[in-house]
């Protein structure tokens, strides 16, 4: 019997590498697309012949948000989602033996600046501004139009755990002695957050929300990124959009002291707007990851019965402190 085949756009990133590596290690024949790969984006022919006849599409391309939300990069995070899914919607479309499951990914800030209650897939409310329109139009394009025998699930992946950009550069903040509560506050408003796309929305100067370092932060350890993945997979009855977050949602306060603890810092003074702004300028990067309230709740996983690993913060964050000790030491380092 031939070995299945799985299809992984964007396999070079941190969750790609993860993902191809697991199934390899399930017996799959892996093949790739993305700037070099099996298929190279642009080649639509050679994309409609890989697609065709695999058993599993995975879908992760689009440029790293880990940035400034610089006018050309709020351009290229939407442009490299939206074109990319569409072109595999081509192929899956054009096929004469199209994927079973197809998994396209997309986030969890999907959902609005949130403090009273967790957003799920069937009750969650969407929210607006640049975040949000860039996870709308990325879905839009996937579920556009009908694909018979190709069945879709949309990953709305919580900020995830592990040797990632999310986690080192919250080690980060903490390394540079901004590992307290994030606060926001009033600061100079920009146009950064506007809405982008065909039907863009929210207000066009940023605003702030009075949270006071409560906001929530949703997360998930990459190894469940992975078992959820491949548990989607198996589940023919799941469809739609998935909430990829562990049940253990933290809050801002709570996730900067287990990663000063993890980092052996014993002191944390409160980060306001206007300190933490330009802290992340120079990481290249925007405030709104720590700052925005974010609470996905797992209810298709949960309710279909799948068991986090590390379903707790503290824990997780040990885990990867202990996997990714090398990288953690040099973050953790004075």
């Amino acid at each position: 019997m031939p070995r299945p085949r799985v299809v992984i756009a964007g396999a070079s990133g941190f969750v790609g590498r993860a993902l191809a590596s697991a199934f390899r290690d399930d017996g799959y024949e892996v093949d790739t697309i993305g700037r070099t790969g099996t298929a190279t984006w642009g080649d639509q022919p050679a994309i409609d012949r890989l697609v065709d006849g695999a058993d599993v599409l995975v879908n992760l391309a689009g440029k790293i948000v880990s940035c400034r939300y610089t006018d050309a990069a709020r351009d290229e995070i939407l442009r490299s989602r939206v074109e990319t899914t569409r072109a595999l919607h081509r192929a899956v479309r054009a096929a004469s033996r199209a994927p079973r499951v197809w998994f396209n990914a997309s986030t969890a800030t999907i959902y609005r600046h949130e403090t009273a209650r967790g957003n799920d897939e069937l009750d969650g409310v969407i929210g607006d501004g640049f975040s949000v329109d860039v996870a709308t139009s990325w879905e839009r394009a996937f579920f556009d139009g009908d694909l018979p025998g190709t069945r879709r699930v949309a990953l709305r992946m919580a900020i995830v755990l592990g040797d990632g950009p999310a986690t080192r550069m919250l080690f980060a903040l903490g390394r540079l002695g901004l590992g307290g509560p994030q606060i926001d506050s009033w600061w100079f408003p920009h146009r950064r957050y506007r809405g982008i796309g065909a039907h863009p929305t929210g207000a066009v100067w940023s605003g702030w929300h009075r949270t006071s370092g409560r906001q929530r932060f949703s997360w998930i350890h990459i190894d469940d990124v992975v078992a959820s993945v491949l548990f989607l997979r198996d589940r023919d009855d799941l469809e739609g959009p998935v909430n990829l977050s562990a049940p253990g949602v933290s809050d801002n306060r709570t996730l900067m002291r287990e990663v000063r603890r993890v980092a052996r810092r014993r002191i944390g003074p409160p980060a306001f707007r206007w300190m933490l702004d330009p802290a992340m300028a120079l990481l290249r990067n925007e405030p709104e990851l720590v700052l925005k309230s974010r609470w996905a709740v797992p209810r298709v996983l949960s309710e279909a019965g799948f068991r986090f690993r590390h379903p707790e913060l503290g824990p997780a964050l040990d885990a990867v402190a202990s996997v990714h000790r090398p990288r953690a030491r040099d973050l953790f380092s004075a």
